[in-house]
């Protein structure tokens, strides 16, 4: 009405022209469970202000509309306010976001405020990843993952332990990364405790299962004491010496010191000598001053070791007056001097003749050890050896030797070939050899409680089954762990003539070794013992393992690991990086490492990742029952390294509880992406099978497998059939690893049909455990002598080891095998580990043949020269 405006402010009018601004815009809100939110605009000068919402006019009746004047400009001042329900913003769920924004107008125009978006808060229940209990060593890394559950607004992360709330800039040991992982830089007792992740956002609070973390620490040796005081004062005793178990103490599970407290030694101590008087001597003759003297000695014993001297005089005199002295005959005197220097001759000439005698007695003596070790050397010579013409090399196709078993005099031997040290090797019909002392006992595991039985190796696990031993000397051989992979070549000569080493190979179960693993390291091979440590090798021993990293060495830093005396593991090679004067080499293969060693112990093969590129190979395995007589059906799923000693493992396992093989094992790359591995199965028959599990899939964490230290990692699918009558099964099982923007889906086809569980897939070996002398290797000894002494010397042309070890394709070992003494001989070392099973000699011949000797029959030797 005019009157209205006639009353208006003369600034309202002045300021009529002017645009509307706005004081407030509306803001995100979030709706709380059923709450609705409200919306405010606030604008001047304005005439009209209404909210459009995704796009469409909000009615005016839902606005609630105040108007007011602003007291320092006079201006009209216009708020409106409409509230949004859950309904709502439901309507469009999924669909796209739900927004708002209001439009003023002023006589002179339009004004759009910002968008202000409504969204359904929320907080799902269950944490994606949640953290893991772990027991890890003193200053060791730790990581707690966690990956919160879904939420809208995002949910914050907290972490608690022990119900009190962890402040990462009041305690620099702790960390957590931008992905909510705890990260504990550096391990310490005050930190073994619960951890508890806590998720949190307007909505609720939301908190993990709690992980239990132990800091345990491994016991360590003081230093030993001195000797004590022999047990005895007198004559033969003890004294001992000792150390603890306390540098440090072992905490919270940590392994006791292996080894011996106590140090016992025989001792002898000098019994004390009480001093004793020699017989007087003659009196003397009468002197000027008409006294006679004699004397004794404190000589028969000389006191010693704290004995009494000897108590009394040692010097007499007496007055010879009435011998008419001074006395001028000399007569006595000069006899006494004769009879003295006739006794001291007859002393030295019985002192000659019992030297003669004993010399005499030792010559013998020595000529009879000299017989009786010239034994052990010519026994058994080759006969009928043929000389070789110079230049012409051995036929590496020709196995057979021939020996002869008597024992002979050693002066019956000269120029002839010693091949053995004698009564050790009997003679087989097939001209093979095994290795005798009399001492190898008829049951393994007596071998095993008697070496379980010294001090280092109290915890040595007496599991036969996995387990070799043998007797060995000079001439070598080799234990092999049947269907393992696992074996230890001993060349010839390793072993010093003249010594025989009882030696075993073991496979150590996984849960009784605890291999401290940090960071991104995984077990990568079997953990192998062989021993006894401490022996004497004059060349390295060839150990073979499998190991399960991918093929892509760049991909990786591998290290080999020994376990100490006192129970620790060092770092004892890094693969690639090796120096050839290094105890220790390895020629890693594409599923093999071959690890040459000077001394023998507890070894295993770790691995550390460079990039999530890295991967590991996993074998699965499907089994399922034989025989199933209820409704029930479960399909048991193993994921574990690809390596032979777990497949035995788990072989030997359902072996037991009468599982059966579904299909054939697939190999899956497990990469380093800290994603888990996922399972479930697919394309069931829904009409005559269900299955029970609430879950679409089944989850294993990535650090179970990762780390390597479960034996034989599963998880089962308990199916259901509708009816007994129902026998065939056919479905699909996936396995994927979730990567971030793709998944690596691997697919097994699941049937009734069984498999025995020897399929073809298993390598049997069916060779012996122990092979010693020359039945161990396929290149028979002599000539093996041969070709070494051929190719050793360096050629001009080029024709030695360099070229041989060319044409095996070893050259990367060149620097290796230059500083051995025989470079040929650690290369056919090498190529007897590599083709124990599958080597041909005639190959081999043909490689020789390739190094440029032009001689027509040059591999052809007779028999009596094999």
């Amino acid at each position: 009405p005019k009157s209205l405006f006639w009353k208006m402010p003369l600034n309202y009018l002045t300021f009529s022209d002017l645009l509307p601004h706005f004081l407030v815009e509306p803001d995100d809100v979030y709706i709380v469970k059923n709450k609705p939110v409200t919306l405010t605009c606030r604008s001047t000068p304005a005439t009209q202000i209404y909210f459009k919402c995704n796009g469409e006019w909000v009615h005016q009746d839902d606005h609630l509309i105040e108007r007011t004047v602003d007291p320092a400009t006079g201006l009209p001042v216009m708020q409106v306010m409409i509230d949004i329900s859950r309904q709502q913003v439901e309507k469009i769920f999924g669909l796209e976001d739900y927004w708002c924004q209001c439009v003023a107008w002023s006589t002179t125009g339009t004004q759009k405020s910002q968008k202000a978006y409504v969204r359904i808060a929320y907080l799902r229940k269950n944490f994606e990843e949640e953290p893991l209990g772990k027991e890890v060593a003193l200053d060791q890394e730790v990581l707690l993952r966690c990956h919160p559950p879904e939420g809208v607004p995002t949910a914050e992360v907290e972490w608690l332990k022990n119900e009190e709330v962890i402040d990462p800039s009041a305690d620099p040991n702790y960390h957590v990364t931008a992905d909510h992982n705890l990260i504990i830089k550096q391990a310490r007792l005050a930190d073994t405790g619960n951890y508890t992740c806590v998720a949190k956002n307007i909505v609720a609070r939301r908190r993990s299962s709690s992980a239990s973390v132990t800091v345990y620490v491994n016991g360590g040796w003081s230093t030993w004491t001195g000797w004590s005081a022999c047990s005895a004062t007198c004559g033969r005793g003890w004294q001992k010496r000792t150390r603890s178990c306390t540098n440090p103490t072992p905490l919270n599970g940590g392994t006791s010191c292996e080894g011996q407290s106590v140090q016992k030694s025989a001792c002898t101590a000098t019994c004390p000598v009480d001093g004793g008087w020699s017989e007087w001597s003659k009196w003397s003759a009468c002197g000027a001053d008409c006294t006679a003297w004699r004397s004794r000695e404190c000589t028969q014993p000389v006191p010693g070791t704290g004995g009494k001297d000897c108590q009394g005089l040692d010097l007499q005199s007496q007055n010879c007056t009435s011998e008419l002295c001074p006395q001028t005959a000399s007569g006595p005197e000069d006899v006494a001097l004769y009879v003295g220097i006739v006794a001291v001759a007859l002393c030295l000439l019985l002192l000659l003749i019992v030297v003669v005698l004993v010399y005499r007695r030792k010559k013998e003596g020595l000529d009879a050890d000299v017989a009786d070790s010239s034994i052990l050397t010519t026994g058994f010579q080759p006969v009928g050896i043929k000389p070789t013409k110079p230049g012409v090399w051995p036929d590496l196709t020709t196995t057979t030797s021939s020996y002869q078993g008597s024992l002979r005099s050693r002066h019956e031997i000269t120029g002839k070939f010693s091949v053995t040290n004698g009564p050790l090797l009997d003679p087989l019909p097939n001209g093979s050899h095994t290795l005798h002392n009399g001492k190898l006992p008829s049951d393994p595991a007596e071998f095993m409680n008697r070496l379980s039985a010294q001090s280092y190796f109290k915890t040595l696990p007496r599991d036969t089954a996995n387990t070799s031993y043998g007797t060995f000397n000079f001439l070598g051989g080799r234990l092999t762990i049947p269907n393992t992979g696992v074996s230890l070549l001993i060349p010839p000569e390793a072993i010093p003539r003249g010594k025989i080493y009882e030696i075993y190979l073991t496979v150590q179960r996984k849960e009784d070794v605890r291999l401290p693993l940090a960071g991104c390291q995984t077990l990568l091979s079997p953990v192998v013992s062989c021993g006894p440590p401490g022996v004497m090798l004059t060349r390295p021993v060839i150990l073979s393992m499998d190991h399960c990293s991918d093929a892509s060495p760049e991909n990786w830093t591998m290290r080999l690991k020994k376990q100490s005396y006192e129970g620790t593991w060092e770092d004892v090679l890094q693969v690639g990086e090796e120096l050839p004067s290094d105890p220790y080499y390895c020629q890693l293969e594409a599923e093999t490492c071959r690890i040459f060693t000077e001394q023998l112990g507890r070894f295993a093969l770790v691995g550390e990742s460079l990039s999530m590129v890295a991967a590991k190979r996993l074998k699965l395995l499907l089994f399922a029952p034989a025989y199933c007589t209820t409704l029930e059906y479960s399909i048991r799923v193993y994921c574990m390294d690809d390596t032979q000693d777990v497949l035995k493992e788990v072989m030997q396992m359902e072996k037991q509880l009468g599982g059966r093989l579904i299909d054939e094992p697939q190999v899956l790359l497990f990469k380093d992406s800290y994603h888990n591995l996922r399972l479930s199965i697919h394309d069931m028959p829904r009409a005559h099978w269900r299955s029970k599990l609430l879950a679409a899939y089944q989850e294993i964490p990535f650090y179970h497998i990762w780390s390597g230290s479960q034996r034989s990692l599963h998880c089962t699918f308990t199916l259901e059939r509708l009816s007994l009558s129902t026998c065939e099964l056919t479905c699909q099982l996936c396995v994927w690893q979730v990567e971030g923007e793709g998944q690596s889906f691997m697919q097994f086809p699941c049937t009734s049909q069984s498999r025995p569980l020897d399929s073809d897939f298993l390598v049997l070996d069916n060779s012996a455990p122990a092979l010693a002398g020359p039945s161990a290797f396929q290149i028979p000894y002599l000539i093996r002598q041969k070709i070494c002494s051929s190719l050793d010397a360096p050629c001009p042309h080029g024709a030695d080891w360099r070229l041989l070890a060319q044409r095996l394709k070893l050259e990367r070992h060149l620097n290796f095998f230059a500083c051995k003494a025989s470079p040929t001989s650690v290369i056919l070392d090498l190529w007897e580990a590599q083709h124990f099973h599958s080597g041909n000699l005639n190959q081999l011949a043909a490689v020789m043949a390739e190094i440029g000797k032009q001689e027509a029959m040059i591999f052809l030797v007779t028999d009596g020269e094999c």
